[in-house]
């Protein structure tokens, strides 16, 4: 198996994890990127409002995502761009939240699909004062990105995971789980059998 994976990254209006208001997505394949893509989310009502904490971390304006099209619109091609990879983020915990909260508050069933944190494997690959993405990126190489664009970080995410693959010796996802002793996470429910 090749390391194949998608990296993925969000930015959000506010607290709520259903607010994304942007994704970024980067589809790598034998360790390399392939493909790329970003696009905006319009937040659904009650999780709409864009506070001025996180406007000034990412630079979007409820302006920005008027005409966007909704988390429920654009999950097929979440899905879709992804092609049942697994799905690779920067502190995973929030990017699988939001895809859990926003699947829960539009009414829509969460995609599965494993997952590996990059923060995680990054804390097991080098020895630095600070793991945030830009001190773990420059660990391995991938240097001067836009931080908190959600492109950005998928790209600089990916670029983690294809250096510590190269420094673990190791050619796909779940061995570089294993040899850095992180669990692979589950994102949504396997389908259960009518009873």
């Amino acid at each position: 198996m090749a390391l194949d994976f998608t990296a993925i990254d969000f930015e959000t209006a506010n607290s709520s994890g259903a607010s994304a208001c942007s994704v970024g997505l980067v589809k790598v394949r034998g360790g390399r990127v392939v493909d790329r893509a970003y696009w905006l989310i319009q937040p659904p009502a009650g999780h709409d409002e864009f506070l001025e904490w996180n406007t000034r971390i990412h630079g979007i304006r409820a302006s920005d995502v008027v005409g966007a099209l909704t988390w429920a619109q654009q999950l097929p091609d979440l899905v879709a761009f992804a092609e049942n990879d697994a799905f690779v983020a920067h502190n995973a915990g929030f990017d699988m939240g939001v895809i859990r909260k926003a699947c829960e508050v539009t009414g829509l069933a969460v995609p599965p699909a494993a997952y590996v944190c990059s923060l995680q494997v990054a804390r097991k690959t080098y020895n630095l004062d600070s793991y945030r993405l830009p001190s773990a990126a420059m660990a391995a190489g991938f240097e001067d990105f836009e931080h908190h664009n959600a492109a950005a970080d998928a790209e600089a995410c990916a670029a983690i995971m294809v250096h510590a693959a190269r420094r673990h010796g190791v050619d796909d996802l779940i061995a570089l789980a294993r040899a850095c002793a992180i669990k692979v996470g589950r994102l949504g429910a396997p389908a259960r059998a009518a009873a």
